[in-house]
């Protein structure tokens, strides 16, 4: 056994085991997804652009992908059940510098969705104060109470924060239905017309349009993938999390789809794109307030608010276990692998998570800076497409990996899945990037475009000195990365032979068992030679596969 350049430690404690059911995860994903912000900030613009019947179409397009990509998604979970998600994944198929990269892919695009929840929701909660209590409340009150409630949440028991997630998740779906069914019993023009959900003429289509289409619609579907997390505190870490992606999917295309296509329904296919371009994010509450009581369209306000601040749980619980796997390894400070002894939930994590979101929201408000629609609009699509990339990341890592080391899996799963999943989320990423601009809702020459690009770009520098750096200075840390802080068993490799050897007549003399450079070997024909230490491979020098974990017992 070659010896550590570090002392020996105990295995921090785990996550809490056996805590979660497969509705608690899906609950999570989708609320991480936040459909409600979908259909304030991103929904109106599509639909003003001309998409019309072709938005409903897009999401269903684009949730084949993702259930396509769901295959080897789940099958990786049950290799490797870990609250990093995407980043033991990466580790075992693409390495560790891409798994670093992912890391930080993870780390820097969730902070921005979660800022950009932030952002909305002191936006949209501040005109109900205001009404109810005649008082100007500025958006960062608000937000600073959002995260108060977070940061309290993010410590107690993963149960209890998953309830009021599902909680609030379920309110919010069943606000948006209701909405949707008001659009579609009371259509324009008195009939629900067959233009509202198929093209009319298709050589018609505008294709920088539809390319334009399905990029942002996958970016609406950014924070599905978030059910890993829950895998070791599921009640099955095996199989939770997999079937909990499922399920979000099917949840977020239902309601995103249906509620799109009752939008339409309720401003009439003809009139959608200019009701959409004159009321923007008020579309659906003008659409409501035709054909609603006032106080239905108060209760849709105030469950817009309630969602963004599941958003924001979800999106919190998900760094905070990010934070968490990465101090395990630590490959980031080894206190962030600590658990509350009493909750067994990340505790270090997640106040450490909350520490830079609310060092994130004082920057913002001493910089001057505003809440907006176009701000929330501009950290919530740099955010889902730094998660694109993370996919993609995660796709090809699953189809090397499962093909690579060969399980239970069949060809579909193994093999199909993982490249048909690969192929077209490599498309949609060209087509985000290609249209970065339409989406971030800017200038080509903006600066915002330039900014979004860097941090994309300084995610993937970062990976990559990150684990330069750990190669070079921690080895046995780098050497874990990927495995959970389990023990390593490093495995020397046999030693190149000196020339005395060479010419013994023992075949394999330089596997005397010296331990010292200076130890004489007594005996033999090489009595009086100096001993050689057997040459022990660098740490880290494997794939995550070929390094095997010890677990403690």
């Amino acid at each position: 056994m070659a010896t550590l350049d570090e002392p020996p430690h105990a295995e921090p404690a785990g996550l809490a085991h056996g805590r979660l059911g497969a509705g608690n995860a899906a609950f999570l994903g989708a609320a991480a997804a936040t459909p409600i912000a979908t259909v304030v900030l991103v929904i109106p613009p599509v639909l003003a652009a001309g998409a019309g019947p072709l938005a409903a179409l897009a999401v269903a397009a684009v949730a084949v992908v993702l259930f396509l990509f769901g295959t080897p998604y789940a099958a990786m979970i049950r290799r490797m059940p870990s609250a990093g998600a995407a980043y033991p994944q990466v580790a075992r198929g693409l390495g560790r510098p891409a798994a670093l990269t992912a890391a930080w892919l993870a780390l820097a695009g969730y902070h921005a969705i979660q800022l950009g929840l932030y952002s909305l929701a002191g936006q949209a909660a501040a005109p109900l104060l205001h009404g109810w209590l005649g008082v100007a409340v500025p958006w960062w009150a608000v937000a600073a109470g959002c995260w108060a409630v977070v940061a309290l949440a993010g410590t107690l028991r993963v149960e209890f924060a998953a309830a009021v997630i599902a909680v609030l998740a379920v309110a919010e779906a069943a606000v948006l239905t209701g909405l949707a069914g008001a659009f579609v019993v009371r259509p324009a023009g008195g009939r629900i017309a067959t233009s509202t959900f198929l093209p009319g003429d298709l050589s018609a289509i505008d294709r920088p349009l539809l390319g334009l289409l399905l990029a942002v619609v996958v970016l609406a579907f950014a924070g599905f993938e978030t059910t890993a997390v829950c895998s070791e505190e599921g009640r099955d870490p095996h199989r939770t999390a997999g079937r909990a992606a499922r399920i979000a999917i099917l949840l977020l295309t239902v309601l995103l789809a249906g509620v799109t296509w009752s939008m339409i329904v309720a401003a009439g296919p003809r009139g959608v794109a200019g009701r959409a371009a004159a009321r923007g994010p008020e579309l659906i509450f003008a659409l409501a307030d035709d054909r609603l009581a006032p106080w239905a369209v108060t209760i849709g306000r105030v469950v817009l608010v309630t969602g963004l601040l599941a958003g924001i749980l979800a999106v919190h619980h998900v760094l905070a276990r990010y934070l968490f796997a990465l101090g395990r390894e630590r490959v980031l400070p080894a206190v962030l692998g600590n658990v509350s002894h009493r909750t067994r939930a990340p505790r270090a994590a997640s106040l450490t998570q909350s520490l830079v979101a609310g060092a994130s929201l004082l920057g913002a408000v001493l910089a001057g800076g505003g809440a907006s629609v176009r701000t929330a609009r501009w950290l919530t699509v740099g955010g889902s497409l730094a998660v694109l990339v993370l996919l993609l990341l995660t796709a090809v890592a699953a189809l090397l990996h499962l093909n690579r080391v060969p399980g239970r899996e069949n060809l579909w799963s193994r093999f199909l899945a993982p490249v048909l999943s690969t192929v077209s989320l490599g498309a949609l990423l060209y087509l985000a990037l290609l249209n970065l601009p339409e989406l971030l809702g800017v200038p080509s020459g903006s600066p915002w475009v330039l900014v979004v690009s860097g941090g994309l770009g300084g995610c993937l520098v970062a990976g990559c000195v990150h684990a330069l750096v750990l190669r070079s200075a921690r080895p046995v840390r780098y050497a874990g990365i990927g495995l959970g802080g389990a023990a390593l068993v490093i495995t020397p490799s046999r030693p190149r032979p000196d020339a005395d050897a060479r010419n013994s007549a023992d075949p394999w003399p330089w596997n005397t068992p010296a331990v010292t450079p200076d130890a004489p070997v007594s005996g033999g024909s090489d009595s009086g030679r100096l001993a050689k230490v057997p040459r022990q491979r660098t740490p880290g020098a494997h794939r995550p596969e070929r390094v095997h974990p010890e677990v403690n017992g």
